[in-house]
C-alpha cells in the first residue's frame, strides 16, 4: 500500500466522523422537538459505518493481502427505542392524560458520542499529518 492510499484512508475516516458529528449535533438540536415531518416526536439518528473500497487495484490488494480501504457511512438509521413520556398537561402535544411524547435523545449519551467521534476525528487528522510528513521526508532524501 502506498502513502497516497494511506492519505485516502485517513481522509475517509475524517469524512465519516464529520458526518457522525453532524448527526449528533442534529440529535442535540432536536432534543425537544415533539413534532417532526413523520408526525411524531423526533427520532434519534445514528450512523452505520462500513468498509470503503478505494479503487479496483486496492480491491485486488485487499483480496490478496487483507488490506482495508477506509471507512464510510453506509446508512443513517433511526433509533427505535421508545419515546420518553413527560407529564406536561399545558403542552399543545399532550395526550388526554397530560403526557407528552418527547424524543428518544439522551443528552449524556450524545455528549459521550461527541467526545468519542471528535477523538477519532483528531486521530485521523494525526495519521494524515504523519503520512504527509513521511511523504515530504521521502522527497528530501539525497
Amino acid at each position: 500500500m502506498g502513502l497516497d492510499n494511506a492519505l485516502a484512508i485517513s481522509v475517509s475516516g475524517v469524512t465519516a466522523e464529520r458526518t457522525h458529528m453532524e448527526l449528533i449535533s442534529s440529535n442535540i438540536a432536536n432534543i425537544n422537538t415533539t413534532r417532526s415531518l413523520s408526525g411524531g416526536p423526533y427520532r434519534r439518528k445514528e450512523a452505520v459505518f462500513g468498509e470503503k473500497p478505494i479503487s479496483f487495484d486496492h480491491e485486488l490488494a485487499t483480496a490478496e493481502n487483507k488490506l482495508n480501504g477506509g471507512v464510510e457511512v453506509k446508512d443513517i438509521v433511526e433509533d427505535k427505542t421508545a419515546f420518553n413520556k413527560v407529564y406536561n398537561p399545558t403542552h399543545p402535544d399532550a395526550d388526554s392524560q397530560g403526557f407528552v411524547k418527547m424524543p428518544n435523545v439522551d443528552m449524556s449519551k450524545e455528549m459521550v458520542d461527541m467526545v468519542y467521534a471528535s477523538k477519532l476525528y483528531e486521530a485521523d487528522i494525526t495519521v494524515y499529518n504523519a503520512t504527509k510528513k513521511m511523504m515530504t521526508d521521502t522527497l528530501q532524501i539525497q
